[in-house]
């Protein structure tokens, strides 16, 4: 039987799941992440979810259903969001979920203390259990109980968590009250305990817990130094979102590092200690691939987390997209990644296809939502905010979900498609109007990091220059000639309508774009390609 096509995202295109860490079970795998809301305005607002896949098809996704609620926390409603999550088999053969909670925009999500929940089998439904503990009772809480993630490392219960943010970098931290006061804020500490810390309270860390997966065996430390000017992390410390591989006998770190919009790794023969920076795994905005600079990125950027997992022989890593202008609704993509014989991970590039085992067949309609690159050559970062200012993204009203405010020179990617001789091709578009534009019901949010990327933004819309006529550029690399052109009428209204025209793409397999030239703002629900 053949296998169904997959891209990217690969859950359904309504599902929400950022933060994203694989596991294989037996012959299933699993996507535990956290749980955004379509259109939210806030971090994770719904319950934990998963999905699974057979390992031989990963095109075959399965709704799980809820596998824990907010609600069995004790510490429920405040904080109330479930922050990201990972689940481990213990040497008693259930499964553990580790977690941390938070409050609206993220407020208190850095206090902890690791959540744990149980449940006999990969598919949930966990029961809370407790806390990570001290052996006397008293809830741990060393350094900041932040994103925990877990491994299993022959029969020793490993979790690794932490945040890290710039402050003690600063020469004058101790005498700083700003700095102390907003760590203060933030952590929910006491000035006494933060400066009571030698080597910080913040950075990525690691504690051994007994086979019970509450109690701590060995006391927390930190993996890598808190202070990293003159290391290998330099340029690309820890931000957050940690995640621990083993591959052979070496240690891979997967951590989100402090650009944002990046996975990356680190190496040790050590579970604890040594680690070495390795490289940039993925960016949301390709962002360094193929020396790719941030003013070139072909994305929204914002907050990525996820992790790499070995399935049937071939590496991949799972990340998050951004949607709908904000921090707040991700989708889980996977990419295909390749470690070398020195234990070495290449960049790769975002793309439609995913999971697929090879490029998409370019034949058939496609959701215009599974493009890889959305951009109008000036995107912002988004880091804990939803911008209001017009830009190409994907969003939806009610079931419907498309690209909006497609301006002049928008470009819309798709990587990869495999051709076969001539074709006729067509887009489902619509003018944008105050009848079918999405309207924000959530507040209005940026934060001190936002506030150069809405000026910066709003300047390169003052010089832009007004395309004449209205249409749509065929190209097949990104900066390539028009192999084709669909001309859209003057009189485009605000309803769906199908344009389409005839393109001569080569034999082969290539990217398609889409570059909208016009005067007004469109949407774009879907493409067809027709004939062949």
């Amino acid at each position: 039987m053949q296998k169904r096509q997959v891209f990217n995202p690969f859950l359904p295109l309504n599902e929400y799941i950022p933060d994203g860490e694989p596991h294989v079970f037996g012959d299933r795998v699993y996507i535990y992440g956290s749980h955004d809301k379509e259109g939210g305005y806030t971090f994770c607002m719904q319950d934990y979810v998963t999905y699974s896949a057979p390992v031989n098809d990963l095109s075959d996704w399965r709704y799980e259903g809820v596998i824990y609620k907010a609600s069995q926390d004790s510490r429920y409603p405040n904080p109330q969001y479930l922050f990201a999550p990972d689940v481990v088999q213990g040497n008693d053969g259930k499964y553990y979920l580790y977690y941390c909670m938070g409050g609206d925009y993220g407020c208190k999500g850095y206090t902890g203390p690791i959540g744990v929940a149980v449940s006999d089998s990969p598919a949930g439904k966990f029961k809370f259990l407790g806390y990570v503990k001290n052996p006397d009772g008293t809830p741990m809480m060393k350094y900041v109980c932040f994103d925990p993630a877990a491994i299993n490392d022959n029969g020793t219960i490993r979790i690794y968590y932490g945040t890290q943010y710039g402050y003690e970098e600063q020469d004058d931290f101790n005498e700083n009250e700003k700095y102390i006061n907003e760590e203060i804020e933030m952590f929910g500490r006491t000035k006494e305990e933060i400066l009571s810390y030698p080597d910080s309270i913040m950075g990525p860390s690691m504690v051994v817990l007994e086979d019970d997966m509450l109690t701590v065996k060995e006391e927390a430390k930190h993996i890598i130094p808190y202070r990293v000017k003159g290391t290998s992390f330099e340029r690309h410390p820890f931000f957050e979102g940690s995640s621990m591989r083993k591959v052979g006998d070496k240690y891979y770190f997967i951590y989100s590092s402090w650009q944002n919009h990046e996975l990356c790794y680190a190496t040790s023969d050590y579970p604890d200690k040594d680690f070495i920076f390795g490289g940039t795994i993925v960016s949301n905005g390709d962002i360094g691939y193929n020396g790719r600079t941030e003013s070139e990125k072909l994305n929204m950027t914002g907050t990525t987390h996820g992790s790499i997992i070995e399935i049937n022989n071939q590496w991949y890593v799972f990340y998050h997209r951004l949607t709908h202008k904000s921090d707040y609704s991700r989708q889980a993509c996977a990419e295909k990644i390749y470690i070398d014989s020195d234990g070495n991970i290449a960049q790769v590039e975002v793309t439609s296809c995913g999971l697929n085992d090879e490029p998409l067949k370019a034949e058939g309609e496609y959701p215009s939502i599974i493009a890889c690159n959305i951009t109008n050559r000036h995107m912002p970062h988004g880091s804990n905010s939803i911008y209001t200012f017009p830009f190409p993204n994907v969003t939806n009203i009610g079931d419907e979900r498309f690209i909006a405010e497609a301006e002049n020179e928008a470009l819309i990617g798709y990587k990869y498609f495999k051709f076969s001789g001539n074709k006729n091709i067509s887009v489902t578009i619509r003018k944008e109007t105050e009848n079918n534009k999405v309207k924000l019901e959530a507040p209005k949010r940026t934060d001190e990091r936002c506030d150069a990327e809405v000026k910066r933004c709003a300047s390169f819309k003052d010089n832009a220059k007004i395309a004449e006529e209205s249409y749509i550029d065929i190209l097949n690399e990104e900066k390539g000639k028009s192999i084709g052109r669909i001309s859209i009428p003057d009189n485009l209204e605000d309803k769906w309508c199908r344009i389409g025209g005839n393109v001569n793409f080569p034999d082969g397999v290539y990217p398609l774009y889409f570059v909208y030239h016009g005067k007004n703002s469109i949407q774009i629900k879907n493409f067809d390609f027709i004939g062949g």
